[in-house]
């Protein structure tokens, strides 16, 4: 079969519904893992349409729903090709399989992934449609047209809803996909208007649907208590008693096993299995009371000395040495700073936990060699796949069933507490919920990771950049960083200098690191946007203005696909927006800009903030203009994810973790907080349309809200923020 080309029975599962009707699917062609790390087989996804002989249309979303609003975007980019009203669409979730193609929620990736494919599913369906009714009026299917689910032949004024033709369209040859004509822009009726989530009554009126909600009958609960150092052992553990407390019936060491790698470097393999002891009970708090007369001797390891501090020494000492290996060394990095005037900052970052607000939690179902899962993973297929390994068994015994999550961030691409359900579940031999508290949230994480950048750049006679360089003390081993906790080589503001040059040095690390919302960005952007405005008042410019002077750098387009056309139509936007050097403040009270590119998203962002004698900052309001390319499918749904971002990036000010032997000190929003309602600020949000490909929006709003606040903060107090969390330096939010 030509991958161009779909035959009938790999593009159609036609099944007769009740009293007629079909079920359409769609055949992609096999994308090579180079090309795509999401796929390792040929995607097949089928029953993503169906319509009954009433007429009823079902659309099913095959990504996981954890807010980010992909049961409503999917299913929409079906809809509009169909010719249908989003009003009479129910949507369901598809199951898991790989079957179903890819089936992930990270990386901003729903929109680019699904952008084409989706559409050409509903402009399948819509085109089976046609014919059918084109052979039942013995007409051309060039002179019928679609609406709200009915077709129409304007010359002899007929009519039919889709119900009444779907069994006979059921029958026909499918069509090329390749040759189908898409909807222009223009004619949009579905994409681009305002759609409430397809689960929000739900949500507000308490429906279990979440995965904390789930409930089977016979079920147990458990609880974990892990290692509180990576890779440490239980030595030995008061069982007896725990196993005598009310409502216990199970009480047990988990062994764990090995971890994938070093550091891990997990996203695609299995997590691995933490050492702990199970509790497993008839309710969650006769587990939890057990779990507080638990009594646990633990060997630590090799990693049971490591500490914060002791860390942040080491990063100093090797700054000062040559660096381990060079990233990137473009001209003659020497000579521009002989030439210039030389700044340098040593800025310092930690690792955070991703706090969601539904705790890690996971029912597992285990009966004669088979297993079923109830999780909100942002990753299903490999959360199988890792499953059907830990338990020994064949993949297909594994069925995995998505229900929505509150919240992810990249922390429930971490199939961790899946994995341990399904264990426990074998061990006791019935089904269990595994719930994990807020303080097994914080400390067993697969963290955010920190690191240190240590900069250096010269002006020339004009004030414009003539070197720079960066020495990324990071966390890792010999060429490997820490998982997310790496610098890359087109880092910004790469391609745009003459002479530039990026270093790293590694120490090692024994703590999970993981993905956490815009990865490698949310740290980065507020290290090289800091920085960047250091330069410009350095150089007696206005922050602006300078960013403008560097992003448009004549023949240079920036490295890693950066446009810095793109990104310069939104600095100038949101600059307009917000009345930068317009609007008289008042005293106490300054502006700070930033943007930064992460995930196809360009994003620049306007901060207008004041600071009390005291130190306490309050954010008034936050300009956001971006540039994510043609169209946006739910504006409500856009408008919603950068709000989200820009609050979680106000939290990121906030928050660190940090270790002594070996184990996280922090434990609960006490001392890992989030920001307050009354904190939130004011949040502006516009897009500026290009003519390019749609990209996501769960990542790149967030990286430069902490730059900008911390700009404006400078401005204010002349006091630059170079160590996060803030209060580091006395700054809190009021």
């Amino acid at each position: 079969m030509r991958k161009d080309r779909l035959d009938r029975r790999s593009f159609l599962s036609l099944t007769a519904l009740a009293g007629g009707g079909f079920v359409l699917g769609l055949m992609q062609p096999r994308v090579a893992r180079a090309q795509n790390p999401f796929a390792d087989s040929p995607l097949s996804a089928k029953d993503f349409v169906s319509i009954g002989a009433d007429g009823k249309v079902t659309i099913a979303a095959r990504n996981p729903d954890l807010g980010q609003g992909a049961m409503n975007s999917l299913p929409m980019l079906v809809a509009e090709e169909l010719d249908v009203d989003w009003k009479d669409v129910t949507v369901v979730r598809t199951g898991v399989s790989r079957k179903y193609g890819v089936q992930l929620t990270g990386g901003s990736t729903a929109t680019p992934l699904n952008w084409e494919p989706m559409r050409r599913v509903g402009a399948g369906a819509r085109a089976l449609l046609v014919e059918a009714a084109a052979q039942t009026w013995n007409v051309p299917k060039a002179e019928i047209t679609t609406a709200s689910g009915r077709l129409y032949h304007r010359a002899s004024n007929r009519s039919v809803g889709y119900g009444e033709v779907a069994a006979k369209a059921a029958t026909l040859p499918t069509p090329d996909l390749k040759t189908l004509t898409l909807k222009d822009r223009k004619d949009y009726r579905v994409l681009g208007k305002p759609t409430g989530g397809v689960e929000n009554k739900a949500i507000v009126t308490g429906k279990p649907i979440f995965g904390i909600d789930v409930k089977r009958p016979g079920m147990l609960y458990a609880v974990f208590e892990k290692t509180p150092v990576m890779g440490g052992k239980v030595v030995r553990a008061n069982l007896d008693e725990v196993k005598a407390m009310p409502g216990v019936k199970h009480a047990f060491v988990v062994e764990g096993g090995p971890l994938p790698n070093a550091f891990p470097n997990y996203l695609f393999e299995d997590p691995g299995l933490e050492t702990g002891v199970a509790i497993v009970a008839t309710s969650w708090w006769a587990a939890q009371a057990a779990r507080r007369k638990l009594v646990v001797e633990w060997d630590a390891g090799k990693w049971g000395s490591q500490d914060t501090a002791a860390m942040a020494k080491k990063a100093a000492e090797l700054s000062k040495q040559p660096a381990h290996r060079t990233l990137r060394k473009d001209g003659d990095v020497a000579a521009g700073f002989a030439a210039g005037k030389v700044l340098e900052a040593a800025y310092e970052f930690p690792f955070i936990a991703h706090a969601t607000m539904e705790p890690q939690n996971c029912t597992a179902e285990y009966r004669d060699g088979k297993v079923e899962i109830w999780s909100g993973t942002q990753f299903p297929q490999p959360g199988k796949t890792a499953i059907a390994k830990l338990l020994g068994i064949s993949e297909d015994n594994v069925t995995l069933h998505m229900v929505r999550g509150g919240g992810g961030f990249g922390r429930r691409a971490y199939n961790d507490s899946m994995c341990e359900a399904a264990w426990i579940s074998k061990v006791v031999n019935a089904p269990v919920k595994l719930v994990w508290t807020r303080e097994d949230d914080i400390r067993h994480d697969y963290y955010r990771c920190g690191g240190f950048q240590y900069l250096k750049a010269s002006l020339d006679a004009k004030g414009k950049i003539a070197a720079w360089r960066d020495h990324f003390v990071a966390y890792g081993e010999g060429d490997t960083f820490a998982h997310t906790g790496g610098f890359t080589a087109s880092e910004f503001p790469a391609g745009l200098i003459g002479n530039l040059l990026y270093e790293s040095s590694v120490m090692p690390l024994g703590l999970k690191t993981g993905a956490l919302r815009a990865p490698h960005s949310n740290s980065t952007a507020w290290v090289i946007q800091s920085f960047i405005d250091e330069l410009a008042h350095a150089a007696g410019k206005d922050p602006v203005a300078f960013r403008m002077e560097m992003l448009a750098a004549e023949g240079r387009k920036g490295a890693g696909g950066f446009d810095a056309g793109r990104m310069r139509a939104v600095l100038e936007l949101v600059a307009q927006r917000s009345g930068w050097g317009t609007r008289k403040l008042p005293k106490g009270t300054a502006m700070g800009v930033a943007f930064h590119f992460s995930h196809s998203g360009y994003f620049a962002e306007v901060a207008e903030v004041s600071v009390a004698a005291n130190k306490s900052v309050k954010v008034h309001k936050i300009w956001v203009v971006g540039d994510v390319g043609s169209q946006i499918i739910n504006p409500s749904g856009a408008e919603n994810q950068v709000q989200g971002a820009v609050i979680d990036g106000l939290s990121e000010m906030l928050q660190e973790i940090t270790l002594r032997e070996g184990r996280v000190v922090q434990a609960n929003f006490g001392d890992h907080p989030v920001l307050r309602m009354s904190q939130a600020p004011a949040v502006d949000v516009y897009f500026h349309r290009t003519e390019h490909p749609p990209t996501g929006l769960g990542e790149p709003a967030l990286p430069p809200v902490l730059p900008a606040v911390c700009n404006a903060i400078f401005t204010v107090t002349g006091e630059r923020v170079r160590t996060l969390p803030m209060k580091k330096q006395g700054f809190r939010f009021a």
